[in-house]
């Protein structure tokens, strides 16, 4: 029975008591008018919400890395409101790629973390500008805590287990829409160099790449004014070694397991681009031949099949903003369509924003949903 309907009934039984005339009326006129009223918003707490899954997938491509790392690779999945009840339906996927340090299990609230992804889904399609989709993130934390994203015998081919072993997986246990047309991918700060570096290198896995405040762009050398820092990090013969690391130091450790990889040199099978605090060239050139301004220019056939490509960085981004700024040109001067933006923000203080406004939506533009069924 609807509101007004009650009111309307409730007004009969009024009118038939015995009281005022006035007080009749003006007890009717209260309810109708009460009828009239828009009801208040449903509110985010209110909103229809995700489902999340976390397991495991074996990754053949990542069997025997030197690292040690285990090829069982915990993901995280998002499912969305309506993915339990409407069982005939499928679904986009964004595969979602964290950052350095970073593991799927922080991103999607098993541990408290600067970031809530499922969180930050539910109020993108709460706010009606993001529709229903998959997001589906591995753990890329390893031995050196990042994988990169990258393929070498150190850590192993993280480009074959995201690109091919994992999306064949989440298709075959899973409602989505398996083609190119209706997958993207996006990533943040390492996740966002390894959105950059799966969307060149591979072709017809996805069709729309986002990526945000993505590191290891450009080439850099060696600060002459950390040697002690080098020193340090030359050190490094055990994982409790790696553990007292800073960020920066296991940054060093994580780049060359991924670039510079050597199985000749145990126990940490990596060659570091520098030896008693000086800069090895030939090490050094492996490095930057894996930064993205430099590999760019060989994949610029595979960027131009892609439907989409967004990226963004905050002008406060310490030595991502204008490498960003620099890829935005590249793209510009080969002619390749793509949206960026340079906002207001640091590395950190508004990625779950930018995920929610900017980054969620324009995967609901841009990949091919299933049509309405009649």
């Amino acid at each position: 029975m609807s509101i007004k309907t009650i009111c309307q009934t409730v007004c009969q039984i009024i009118i038939s008591h015995s009281i005022t005339r006035a007080f009749r009326l003006a007890a009717c006129l209260v309810l109708i008018a009460a009828t009239s009223l828009p009801l208040a918003p449903r509110t985010n707490a209110q909103a229809k919400q995700g489902t999340v899954e976390r397991i495991k997938v074996h990754a053949k491509s990542l069997e025997g890395n030197l690292s040690g790392d285990s090829p069982d690779r915990d993901v995280s999945i998002y499912l969305p409101p309506s993915y339990k009840t409407e069982k005939n339906r499928r679904y986009p996927v964004v595969y979602m790629l964290h950052g350095f340090t970073d593991s799927d299990a922080q991103w999607f609230g098993v541990v408290k973390h600067w970031i809530n992804l499922p969180e930050v889904i539910n109020k993108a399609i709460a706010d009606g500008n993001t529709r229903e989709m998959i997001v589906v993130m591995p753990n890329g934390f390893t031995r050196f805590k990042g994988s990169m994203y990258s393929n070498s015998v150190t850590v192993g081919d993280w480009e074959t287990f995201v690109s091919k072993e994992l999306v064949g997986y989440i298709d075959s246990h899973y409602r989505t829409l398996a083609q190119a047309s209706s997958r993207g991918l996006a990533g943040h700060s390492m996740g966002g160099y390894g959105t950059m570096r799966l969307g060149m290198k591979t072709q017809d896995v996805y069709s729309s790449i986002y990526a945000l405040s993505p590191c290891c762009m450009d080439p850099t050398r060696p600060n002459p004014g950390i040697k002690q820092l080098m020193k340090t990090v030359e050190a490094v013969k055990t994982d409790d070694d790696v553990k007292k690391q800073s960020f920066f130091g296991v940054a060093m450790l994580a780049s060359a397991a991924a670039w510079s990889p050597n199985p000749k040199n145990p126990p940490l099978y990596i060659d570091l681009p520098f030896r008693d605090g000086e800069v090895l060239p030939d090490i050094l050139v492996r490095q930057h031949a894996n930064a993205t301004l430099v590999a760019i220019h060989q994949y610029i056939p595979n960027l131009k099949r892609l439907k989409a490509i967004g990226l963004d960085a905050g002008t406060r981004d310490v030595g991502i903003s204008a490498p960003t700024k620099e890829l935005d040109k590249v793209l510009t001067d080969y002619g390749i369509a793509h949206v960026y933006e340079s906002y207001d923000g640091d590395h950190l203080n508004r990625i779950a924003e930018r995920l929610q406004t900017k980054t969620l939506p324009f995967f609901s533009r841009n990949l091919a949903f299933e049509k309405a069924k009649r």
